[in-house]
């Protein structure tokens, strides 16, 4: 009889020492990291979708400035070309070229929907409007994905440098994921300059 609550004792106490290192909370976060990294990647393949039929409806616009058209071309054309793997989470270097690559794609399509303004005829034109109200849509997606990995992988990584769960990170070897990061913080806080009068 001893000998069975000792066992049932050290049962108890295995499994609530178990639950304080935290090797759920790991599987758990790991698991939403990468379901959050998923919903990233649908936004920015959504994106890159709508480039092509963008291209094509503003290259039927006499004399549209063929290098804001060409930078938009070379810059979904990077960053579709880079290859995304699960272990691009695990990877600050190549999670910073992705982000590269994407923000190229970002600035150019900015780019191209400010020259738009200057065509009366591309403004004018339903599909272009359409097509424009689906990017900014596609957009705010993109913010509001990478918000949530941002927030999925601060939590794993703080579970990581915590007390008793680092304990639990260096026995399995669990790493940092890496996020994403913004170079220029403050030129992006900075609400953007909007002037209606000109033409």
């Amino acid at each position: 009889m001893k000998r069975w609550l000792l066992i049932i004792f050290a049962v108890l106490t295995l499994g609530s020492t178990l639950t304080g290192c935290g090797y759920n909370d790991f599987q758990r976060l790991d698991e939403s990291s990468k379901g959050a990294w998923s919903e990233v990647l649908n936004q920015y393949q959504r994106r890159a979708d709508l480039v092509p039929n963008i291209v094509a409806t503003v290259k039927g616009e006499a004399n549209f400035e063929q290098e804001t058209l060409t930078k938009v071309i070379e810059a979904r054309s990077k960053a579709t070309a880079i290859q995304v793997t699960p272990e691009l989470l695990n990877n600050p270097e190549a999670m910073k070229k992705f982000q590269a690559a994407q923000g190229e794609l970002g600035s150019a399509l900015s780019r191209l929907m400010a020259v738009s303004e200057a065509y009366p005829n591309l403004k004018s034109n339903q599909g272009f409007s359409d097509l424009r109200v689906q990017l900014e849509g596609t957009e705010n997606r993109i913010t509001v994905a990478r918000n949530r990995y941002i927030k999925t992988i601060q939590e794993y990584n703080v579970l990581i440098r915590s007390f008793p769960t680092n304990l639990t990170a260096m026995v399995f070897s669990y790493q940092p994921k890496a996020t994403f990061t913004v170079e220029n913080e403050a030129a992006i806080s900075k609400p953007p300059t909007v002037d209606f009068g000109k033409k």
